[in-house]
């Protein structure tokens, strides 16, 4: 069975981006209902020795470039510099989702064989494509969605798993 690379990983990033979006309109609309600065929640973290939220959403971005220009054959594109601010984020993601959109189906089509290379902090990962996207990039990206997901409930902003996938639905309060 092969795998097809564009539809594995172009419409997953643009999703979750997506997903990872509101995630940051949550965090200013639980700020702006309780009084808070904002900017408290984007540097919360789960713990003292983990990257805040607002980290955490600029690696998930930096993932979805990390893994879909070389899955092309294309050097990542710069990764911006974006203040750490919400508008910010917003601002990072928009120019993630407008890069990955220059991406055509076509171009990922005989690339399974390539071996890629990424910096995995110390050590180097050298995959073929399939694997590199399925077993490195992918869960890669979601663990720091996942983490920013985390960094927020551990905040009290009232999302759910329908925040995250938006695939899911339930009654309010039950």
């Amino acid at each position: 069975m092969s795998i097809d690379l564009y539809d594995a990983s172009i419409p997953v990033f643009l999703r979750y981006l997506d997903r990872l979006d509101g995630l940051v309109l949550a965090a200013e609309s639980h700020a702006n209902a309780h009084l808070i600065d904002v900017s408290n929640i984007l540097r919360a973290s789960i713990a003292p020795d983990m990257l805040p939220f607002e980290t955490q959403v600029a690696i998930a971005c930096n993932f979805a470039l990390r893994a879909c220009f070389p899955l092309v054959g294309k050097p990542i594109p710069p990764y911006g510099e974006f203040p750490t601010t919400a508008h910010g984020l917003h601002q990072r993601i928009a120019y993630v989702v407008g890069l990955l959109r220059t991406i055509g189906a076509d171009e990922f089509e005989g690339r399974e064989a390539d071996v890629l290379e990424s910096q995995a902090g110390n050590a180097l990962v050298a995959l073929k494509a399939p694997e590199f996207l399925l077993q490195y990039a992918l869960p890669n990206f979601f663990f720091h969605v996942t983490v920013a997901y985390a960094i927020l409930r551990g905040q009290g902003v009232a999302i759910g798993k329908e925040h995250f996938d938006g695939f899911h639905a339930y009654v309010p309060g039950a």
